[in-house]
């Protein structure tokens, strides 16, 4: 990909996230600080980027809203999030598991729990790649990075 082929800065819609937890919040701040910092982000338009994005969720789709530079607006793109929801169940359920354990449990134990959270991670991370292919190109770790954001946008009271 191209070396402007970025993110420069990422925002989520704050009008869509319903409620955070601390350990919710220090995910979303290091998905977005690890995001800026490294990212490979293609959209299919006629600008070159870098790209500003801005996620929320409308009507059972998160848009990702690609802006240029400036912050003009260049598209949106929405993305179902029905093909998401047994996955981000299950790797919410893990999540809760794992941030219970690691106050108490064996090092063991904990290991094995995030193994099944990085499983389920990689899951939804390849599901993004494979959902948004033709339309937004990235690497997988860019994947990674926004599936933990959809996760944010996605939690409900």
């Amino acid at each position: 990909m191209a070396e402007n082929a970025r993110l420069a800065d990422i925002r989520l819609d704050e009008r869509t996230v319903v409620r955070r937890n601390a350990d919710i919040e220090h995910e979303r701040a290091v998905a977005i600080y690890d995001l800026l910092e490294e990212n490979s982000f293609a959209p299919v338009v006629e600008a070159d980027g870098p790209y500003n994005l801005v996620l929320s969720v409308s009507e059972n789709r998160l848009l990702f809203d690609i802006r240029d530079s400036s912050d003009a607006g260049l598209t949106v793109v929405p993305l179902a999030l029905q093909p998401f929801k047994r996955t981000v169940k299950d790797y919410f359920t893990v999540c809760e598991s794992y941030f219970a354990a690691i106050k108490t449990a064996s090092p063991s134990k904990i290991e094995a729990i995030d193994m099944g959270r990085r499983g389920l991670h990689n899951e939804g991370s390849e599901l993004l790649l494979s959902q948004l292919k033709g339309r937004i190109e990235m690497d997988f770790d860019t994947a990674r990075r926004l599936f933990t954001l959809l996760c944010v946008l996605h939690i409900k009271a």
